[in-house]
């Protein structure tokens, strides 16, 4: 079983920045694939972007060039930094894996832009 902890959400103003956390409760963190996923009220939740375990990194156009995902596996922990933030980007941000064939999420924190 993994356990998701993400910390580091608030209130910003636009063209702000913010740094998001996630700690994972698994030996197995180095392995997995680690993801950012966010829901707007009246949305669906949408990837934002993902980590491999070799480092590769994908975004969803919408954060390209702003949002930046790194990890460390001697804290077991990934990162998601935000800058340039727009009104547009608030919503719950939840932290995702899959191990052993089951998805794993974390509890979400709120990042709120105002404008």
């Amino acid at each position: 079983q993994v356990q998701l902890s993400e910390s580091g959400g608030g209130l910003v103003q636009a063209g702000g920045s913010l740094r998001l956390s996630c700690a994972a409760s698994t030996t197995a963190f180095s392995m997995l694939r680690m993801a950012w996923y966010r829901q707007a009220p009246g949305n669906q939740r949408e990837l934002v972007a993902h980590i491999t375990n070799f480092g590769g990194t994908l975004y969803a156009d919408s954060v390209k060039g702003r949002f930046t995902i790194s990890r460390d596996n001697a804290k077991n922990t990934v990162y998601l930094q935000m800058k340039s933030l727009k009104p547009e980007d608030t919503a719950v941000y939840y932290c995702q894996s899959k191990y052993a064939g089951r998805d794993y999420w974390g509890q979400g924190t709120q990042v709120t832009v105002s404008s």
